[in-house]
């Protein structure tokens, strides 16, 4: 593994979270062709989100605005040995595609990237669907994410549409497009506050780098990698992220996990 597929634990127990949610609806609503666009959102290694639906014998395409990252993102696939159609497309708001072309299209944290034209995106992708559109967005009402926007990286939000974190309004629109909602929930609730940073670099920028527990989450034994568990050379990763996994699987009604989930996500079908 080099040393920039290293993601983190949290981005690595974010992405197989997000592996057994895409699992679950496949189990509930069967699908063959996936588009994931844009690719851009999870931080970590970019366009891997949907490398587990190509290991389950999905035709995946992925979509974004960015060649050089397309570019990076096969060497990925390639390394993997999985199959992947990759598209440029410089507008968003403008697929390059028929319509009803494929049976699930989705993204991850993806919206508030696309600054003014994420109503247009999401329109776009009801268009191009078949049957299934879902999409991810932080959870805005958890702890990290308002530490995080008013106190440790307040840059960030003057870079994105932060109109679209709302899942209201993602409905809203889903319907607006002619979709029904079939599911909407929160995942990825790990014991640990979702700052889209790295442990280390967090107690920095609250003022505690300097603290002798900042060398636990950094050196050379914290090379958590998404890329390596699917490459079957970490596997106890998954055994990791099943034992911090006490909140995501619990029983609970959605809205009660809402105050620490990271992510909020709505599924809608097309109705016509």
């Amino acid at each position: 593994m080099s040393a920039t597929t290293a993601e983190g634990l949290g981005v690595v127990y974010e992405r197989l979270i997000l592996n057994d949610l895409l699992e679950r609806i496949d189990r509930r609503f069967p699908f063959a062709t996936v588009l994931e666009a844009p690719v851009y959102g999870m931080a970590g290694v970019d366009g891997i989100n949907s490398v587990r639906l190509a290991q389950l014998g999905k035709r995946v395409t992925l979509l974004d605005v960015d060649r050089d990252r397309l570019a990076e993102i096969r060497t990925h696939w390639d390394s993997l040995g999985l199959p992947v159609d990759l598209v440029f497309c410089s507008d968003p708001r403008r697929l390059p595609f028929a319509d009803r072309r494929f049976d699930f299209v989705w993204n991850f944290a993806a919206l508030w990237h696309v600054r003014g034209g994420a109503g247009a995106l999401i329109r776009e992708l009801v268009r191009v669907s078949r049957d299934l559109v879902f999409i991810a967005m932080p959870n805005q009402a958890q702890l990290g994410y308002l530490l995080r926007k008013y106190a440790i990286d307040k840059e960030f939000f003057a870079k994105v549409d932060e109109r679209w974190v709302s899942v209201r309004r993602i409905k809203r629109t889903l319907r607006e497009a002619g979709c029904r909602i079939v599911e909407e929930g929160v995942l990825d609730v790990p014991p640990w506050p979702d700052t889209c940073m790295p442990a280390s670099e967090f107690l920095r920028r609250v003022g505690l780098g300097a603290l002798p527990i900042r060398s636990r989450f950094e050196g050379d034994g914290w090379t958590w990698s998404t890329l390596d568990y699917y490459a079957g050379l970490a596997p106890g990763v998954r055994a990791t992220v099943d034992k911090l996994a006490l909140l995501d699987r619990a029983p609970l009604p959605w809205q009660l996990k809402t105050v620490w989930a990271h992510h909020h996500y709505v599924l809608a079908r097309r109705e016509d």
